[in-house]
Protein backbone atom coordinates (compact mmCIF):
# COMPACT_ATOMS: atom_id res chain seq x y z
CA UNK A 1 0.00 0.00 0.00
CA UNK A 2 1.35 3.48 -1.03
CA UNK A 3 1.00 6.01 2.09
CA UNK A 4 -0.82 8.47 0.58
CA UNK A 5 -3.55 5.63 0.51
CA UNK A 6 -3.83 5.56 4.23
CA UNK A 7 -3.03 9.17 5.07
CA UNK A 8 -6.51 9.63 3.40
CA UNK A 9 -7.91 7.47 5.34
CA UNK A 10 -6.72 8.98 8.34
CA UNK A 11 -6.98 12.56 7.17
CA UNK A 12 -10.85 11.71 7.01
CA UNK A 13 -10.95 10.17 10.87
CA UNK A 14 -9.26 13.16 12.17
CA UNK A 15 -8.14 16.07 9.56
CA UNK A 16 -4.47 16.61 9.73
CA UNK A 17 -5.48 20.67 9.36
CA UNK A 18 -7.69 20.76 12.59
CA UNK A 19 -3.87 20.60 14.11
CA UNK A 20 -2.61 23.66 16.15
CA UNK A 21 -0.47 25.92 14.48
CA UNK A 22 2.69 25.20 16.69
CA UNK A 23 2.27 21.05 16.13
CA UNK A 24 4.22 19.26 13.21
CA UNK A 25 1.54 16.27 12.48
CA UNK A 26 1.01 14.62 9.19
CA UNK A 27 3.64 13.01 7.09
CA UNK A 28 7.52 13.82 8.47
CA UNK A 29 9.38 10.97 7.41
CA UNK A 30 8.76 9.61 3.73
CA UNK A 31 7.12 10.58 0.40
CA UNK A 32 3.07 9.97 0.09
CA UNK A 33 4.08 7.48 -3.19
CA UNK A 34 6.07 5.61 -1.18
CA UNK A 35 5.51 2.03 -0.63
CA UNK A 36 5.09 0.33 2.95
CA UNK A 37 5.02 -3.35 4.28
CA UNK A 38 4.09 -3.17 8.00
CA UNK A 39 2.52 -1.17 10.34
CA UNK A 40 3.03 -0.01 13.76
CA UNK A 41 0.87 2.66 15.56
CA UNK A 42 2.69 4.06 19.13
CA UNK A 43 2.88 6.97 21.36
CA UNK A 44 6.25 7.81 21.46
CA UNK A 45 9.25 6.67 19.15
CA UNK A 46 12.60 5.69 20.52
CA UNK A 47 16.08 3.30 19.83
CA UNK A 48 14.52 0.57 21.34
CA UNK A 49 11.19 0.28 19.58
CA UNK A 50 13.14 0.80 16.39
CA UNK A 51 15.30 -1.72 16.69
CA UNK A 52 11.84 -3.92 16.47
CA UNK A 53 10.34 -2.28 13.34
CA UNK A 54 11.22 -4.07 10.18
CA UNK A 55 12.71 -2.21 6.94
CA UNK A 56 10.03 -0.80 4.87
CA UNK A 57 7.42 0.09 7.76
CA UNK A 58 4.86 3.19 8.45
CA UNK A 59 4.63 4.25 11.91
CA UNK A 60 1.88 6.23 12.84
CA UNK A 61 2.82 8.00 16.35
CA UNK A 62 1.09 10.27 18.57
CA UNK A 63 3.74 12.88 19.15
CA UNK A 64 6.07 14.07 15.99
CA UNK A 65 9.54 13.43 16.28
CA UNK A 66 10.10 16.86 14.91
CA UNK A 67 8.39 19.88 16.33
CA UNK A 68 10.45 22.97 14.71
CA UNK A 69 13.18 23.55 12.02
CA UNK A 70 16.53 21.17 12.47
CA UNK A 71 19.32 22.99 12.15
CA UNK A 72 21.71 20.23 12.17
CA UNK A 73 21.45 17.19 12.06
CA UNK A 74 24.64 15.79 13.84
CA UNK A 75 22.95 12.07 15.50
CA UNK A 76 23.35 13.26 19.02
CA UNK A 77 19.95 14.51 19.60
CA UNK A 78 17.07 12.65 20.20
CA UNK A 79 15.30 14.03 16.99
CA UNK A 80 18.42 13.55 14.65
CA UNK A 81 19.46 10.23 16.30
CA UNK A 82 16.20 8.89 15.40
CA UNK A 83 15.79 10.10 11.80
CA UNK A 84 19.21 8.26 11.02
CA UNK A 85 17.60 5.19 11.86
CA UNK A 86 14.44 5.45 10.74
CA UNK A 87 15.85 6.71 6.94
CA UNK A 88 18.70 3.95 7.17
CA UNK A 89 15.46 1.50 7.27
CA UNK A 90 13.60 2.99 5.02
CA UNK A 91 11.05 3.31 7.80
CA UNK A 92 7.84 6.21 7.11
CA UNK A 93 6.14 8.17 9.77
CA UNK A 94 3.42 9.69 10.15
CA UNK A 95 2.14 11.66 13.35
CA UNK A 96 -1.39 12.29 14.79
CA UNK A 97 -1.25 15.03 17.41
CA UNK A 98 -3.20 17.83 18.72
CA UNK A 99 -5.97 16.93 15.67
CA UNK A 100 -6.72 13.59 16.76
CA UNK A 101 -6.58 15.19 20.27
CA UNK A 102 -9.16 17.26 19.67
CA UNK A 103 -11.28 14.50 17.65
CA UNK A 104 -10.85 11.93 19.51
CA UNK A 105 -8.41 11.13 22.13
CA UNK A 106 -9.46 13.26 25.00
CA UNK A 107 -13.60 11.58 24.34
CA UNK A 108 -11.89 8.80 24.45
CA UNK A 109 -10.10 9.00 27.97
CA UNK A 110 -13.06 10.44 29.33
CA UNK A 111 -15.60 8.37 28.31
CA UNK A 112 -14.18 4.90 27.73
CA UNK A 113 -11.62 5.22 30.87
CA UNK A 114 -12.80 7.36 33.00
CA UNK A 115 -16.63 6.16 32.10
CA UNK A 116 -17.92 9.69 32.24
CA UNK A 117 -20.54 11.43 30.58
CA UNK A 118 -19.68 14.03 28.65
CA UNK A 119 -21.86 17.34 28.89
CA UNK A 120 -19.96 19.88 26.64
CA UNK A 121 -16.63 19.75 24.46
CA UNK A 122 -14.57 22.71 22.84
CA UNK A 123 -11.55 21.49 21.21
CA UNK A 124 -9.16 20.08 23.57
CA UNK A 125 -11.63 20.52 26.65
CA UNK A 126 -14.09 18.40 27.61
CA UNK A 127 -16.23 18.40 30.23
CA UNK A 128 -18.77 16.02 32.79
CA UNK A 129 -20.76 16.21 35.86
CA UNK A 130 -19.03 13.78 38.78
CA UNK A 131 -20.58 15.32 42.05
CA UNK A 132 -18.18 13.51 44.41
CA UNK A 133 -15.97 14.73 47.21
CA UNK A 134 -12.54 16.12 46.36
CA UNK A 135 -11.12 12.77 48.26
CA UNK A 136 -13.80 10.11 46.34
CA UNK A 137 -13.04 11.96 42.98
CA UNK A 138 -8.94 11.75 43.42
CA UNK A 139 -9.36 7.90 44.42
CA UNK A 140 -11.44 7.23 41.18
CA UNK A 141 -8.85 8.70 38.67
CA UNK A 142 -5.98 7.18 40.51
CA UNK A 143 -8.11 3.86 40.14
CA UNK A 144 -9.31 4.32 36.79
CA UNK A 145 -5.48 5.29 35.11
CA UNK A 146 -3.53 3.24 37.27
CA UNK A 147 -1.28 5.85 38.80
CA UNK A 148 1.46 5.22 40.65
CA UNK A 149 1.01 8.66 42.49
CA UNK A 150 -1.09 11.91 42.07
CA UNK A 151 -0.41 15.06 42.38
CA UNK A 152 -3.47 17.72 42.99
CA UNK A 153 -4.59 21.39 44.28
CA UNK A 154 -8.04 21.04 46.32
CA UNK A 155 -9.90 24.48 45.73
CA UNK A 156 -13.42 22.52 46.75
CA UNK A 157 -14.26 20.00 49.29
CA UNK A 158 -17.12 18.40 46.81
CA UNK A 159 -16.76 18.45 42.86
CA UNK A 160 -20.08 18.61 40.64
CA UNK A 161 -18.52 18.90 37.55
CA UNK A 162 -14.67 18.58 35.58
CA UNK A 163 -12.72 19.79 32.50
CA UNK A 164 -10.66 17.66 30.89
CA UNK A 165 -7.81 17.20 28.67
CA UNK A 166 -5.19 14.99 28.16
CA UNK A 167 -1.19 15.44 27.75
CA UNK A 168 -0.37 18.93 28.86
CA UNK A 169 -3.01 21.77 29.14
CA UNK A 170 -2.55 24.24 31.68
CA UNK A 171 -2.13 26.89 28.87
CA UNK A 172 -5.71 26.45 28.69
CA UNK A 173 -6.97 27.59 32.48
CA UNK A 174 -8.33 30.44 30.70
CA UNK A 175 -10.93 28.54 29.64
CA UNK A 176 -11.70 26.02 33.01
CA UNK A 177 -15.24 27.65 34.43
CA UNK A 178 -15.39 23.53 36.16
CA UNK A 179 -14.28 23.09 39.85
CA UNK A 180 -11.62 20.68 38.88
CA UNK A 181 -9.77 20.69 36.07
CA UNK A 182 -7.63 16.93 35.05
CA UNK A 183 -4.27 17.12 32.69
CA UNK A 184 -0.94 16.74 33.00
CA UNK A 185 2.70 18.28 33.24
CA UNK A 186 0.99 20.82 36.51
CA UNK A 187 3.77 22.71 37.07
CA UNK A 188 4.29 24.63 40.89
CA UNK A 189 3.25 28.20 39.55
CA UNK A 190 0.76 26.28 38.00
CA UNK A 191 -0.92 24.99 41.01
CA UNK A 192 -0.80 28.81 42.17
CA UNK A 193 -2.63 30.13 39.67
CA UNK A 194 -4.96 27.83 39.84
CA UNK A 195 -5.67 27.79 43.60
CA UNK A 196 -6.22 31.55 43.03
CA UNK A 197 -8.77 31.34 40.53
CA UNK A 198 -10.39 28.46 43.43
CA UNK A 199 -9.64 25.58 40.58
CA UNK A 200 -8.96 21.96 41.82
CA UNK A 201 -6.56 20.46 39.99
CA UNK A 202 -5.19 16.55 39.72
CA UNK A 203 -2.50 15.51 37.41
CA UNK A 204 -3.41 12.90 35.17
CA UNK A 205 0.05 13.15 33.75
CA UNK A 206 1.49 13.36 30.48
CA UNK A 207 2.54 9.91 29.35
CA UNK A 208 -0.12 8.26 31.53
CA UNK A 209 -3.31 9.88 30.28
CA UNK A 210 -2.13 9.53 26.43
CA UNK A 211 -0.72 5.75 26.57
CA UNK A 212 -4.22 5.20 24.93
CA UNK A 213 -3.43 6.66 21.91
CA UNK A 214 -2.42 2.99 20.21
CA UNK A 215 -5.52 1.14 21.70
CA UNK A 216 -7.99 3.79 20.54
CA UNK A 217 -6.04 4.30 16.76
CA UNK A 218 -6.12 0.30 16.13
CA UNK A 219 -9.93 0.73 17.24
CA UNK A 220 -10.89 2.94 14.95
CA UNK A 221 -8.24 1.52 11.73
CA UNK A 222 -10.03 -2.35 12.83
CA UNK A 223 -12.01 -2.76 9.83
CA UNK A 224 -10.10 -0.01 7.27
CA UNK A 225 -7.13 -2.80 7.95
CA UNK A 226 -9.08 -5.79 7.70
CA UNK A 227 -10.50 -4.88 4.40
CA UNK A 228 -6.49 -4.03 3.18
CA UNK A 229 -5.23 -7.08 4.92
CA UNK A 230 -3.09 -4.93 6.84
CA UNK A 231 -1.84 -5.96 10.16
CA UNK A 232 -1.56 -3.27 12.94
CA UNK A 233 1.06 -3.71 15.47
CA UNK A 234 0.89 -1.94 18.63
CA UNK A 235 4.13 -0.63 19.92
CA UNK A 236 4.96 -0.60 23.40
CA UNK A 237 6.20 2.26 24.90
CA UNK A 238 7.67 3.38 28.50
CA UNK A 239 6.94 5.87 30.54
CA UNK A 240 10.62 7.92 30.47
CA UNK A 241 9.82 8.90 34.31
CA UNK A 242 10.35 6.65 37.48
CA UNK A 243 8.32 6.73 40.53
CA UNK A 244 10.39 5.28 43.93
Amino acid sequence: MQIKQIYNYLDSLSSFKEQEKWDNSGLIVGNMNDEFTKLYITLDIDEEFLKQVTKHSLIISHHPLIFSGLKKINYNTYSSKLLKILIKKDIKLISMHTNIDKSHLNRYVMEKVLNFNITSSNDFILTAEVNMSFKQLKKYIKEKLNLKVIKSVKSHKFIKNISLCTGSGMSLIDYISTDCFLTGDIKYHDAMEAKERKISLIDIGHWESERYFSTMLIGLLENYLKKNKINGIIGENKNPFEYN
